[in-house]
């Protein structure tokens, strides 16, 4: 009687709990993405298993496939999401309510935070540009996810070049790719910088450091006078 009774109350837990994942799907779904997002970081795209995703995220292939798709579904998935985020990040920062210099400096100072938070992401990216962004370029909605960034330092340029600021005809998209070059290189390679040059720039003062550098190396850029043309 008691061994029939354990057995029907783990039924009913297991039944239950299956119940709750389906009366969820978007907890299902985000559990889901988190694992995927673990398992591509860890093992690259190549090396990763739907079959681990799926342990991850506490379910099965089954409703792996269900949610988001197969395996390319799933990274392409993850990678549309990865830039979502930081995205998101951006258009919290209200650049166009800030005065020019202000808001180039907050711009900056996000980029290395949110980098600094999220190291998965770095390692995505390296990923995926190891792939030549074949994923990626699958990805309908990147396009349109970047175009607001560029526009928004557009606009702040402008207001600096106005207020006399900034220095007249900076590219916008040259300079988005240098405020993510200046923080992106560091952590992609502090490991290995840090063992060459025999100096932690790892360390809690070594990231203090360099995110003032990182602000500076922009800063300077965008309020001096263009080198006069050979």
């Amino acid at each position: 009687m008691g061994e029939g009774t354990g057995r029907m109350d783990q039924k009913n837990a297991a039944n239950a709990s299956g119940k709750a994942r389906t009366r969820d799907p978007e907890r299902t779904e985000r559990n889901i993405l988190i694992a995927a997002r673990e398992e591509f970081v860890e093992y690259g795209y190549q090396g990763a298993r739907i079959d681990r995703i799926a342990e991850r995220a506490g379910s099965n292939k089954r409703m792996l496939y269900h949610y988001v798709g197969n395996k390319d579904a799933l990274y392409a998935r993850v990678l549309l999401e990865a830039y979502k985020d930081i995205r998101k990040g951006e258009r919290q920062l209200h650049l166009g309510r800030l005065q020019p210099r202000d808001a180039m400096e907050r711009l900056v100072g996000f980029t290395f935070d949110h980098f600094q938070a999220n190291p998965w992401f770095i390692r995505l990216l390296s990923t995926e540009n190891m792939l030549r962004a074949r994923y990626l370029a699958e990805v309908p909605e990147i396009k349109d996810l970047h175009s607001p960034i560029i526009m928004q330092i557009r606009e702040v340029l402008e207001a600096g070049e106005a207020a006399g600021d900034f220095r007249t005809g900076v590219d916008p998209l040259q300079l988005y790719i240098t405020i993510a070059g200046v923080s992106y290189f560091y952590f992609s390679n502090m490991y290995t910088l840090s063992v060459a040059f025999n100096d932690d720039i790892k360390s809690e003062q070594g990231r203090a450091d360099r995110r003032a550098h990182a602000i500076d190396v922009v800063m300077s850029f965008l309020c001096s006078k263009p080198l006069a043309s050979k």
